[in-house]
């Protein structure tokens, strides 16, 4: 079995840049939680949120003083992902490109295995 440390998720800097503006305002110890849960129009989706508290089988990924934390299960769903920011005319959000999913909805929220 895979050791959850082992397992990469890659934060690029435009997320890391973007994670720091969110969490300027916000308590200490914010960061940003990214979390897969079953729905969406493919199956699994994806799920953003700030949040300020660890559980035990979280992992915390760290660029340049910005903080993603992801539970162990999601990270099983989302090993060798990028996480990154994108702004286009329609909006910014946070995108994953996950070399696991089979195929994933328009939008890029949500995806399959």
């Amino acid at each position: 079995m895979t050791d959850v440390a082992d397992i990469p998720l890659l934060l690029t800097e435009r997320a890391a840049s973007r994670i720091r503006e969110l969490v300027a305002a916000e308590a200490s110890g914010t960061m940003l939680r990214l979390s897969v849960s079953g729905g969406g129009c493919s199956g699994y989706q994806y799920g953003f949120t700030l949040d300020d508290t660890l559980t035990p089988d979280d992992r915390v990924v760290e660029r340049g003083g910005a903080k993603l934390v992801v539970d162990t299960i999601s990270l099983g769903l989302l090993g060798g992902a990028e996480v990154d920011f994108a702004e286009e005319l329609v909006g910014s959000s946070f995108t994953v490109k996950n070399p696991n999913a089979a195929s994933s909805c328009g939008c890029g929220k949500s995806f399959s295995l």
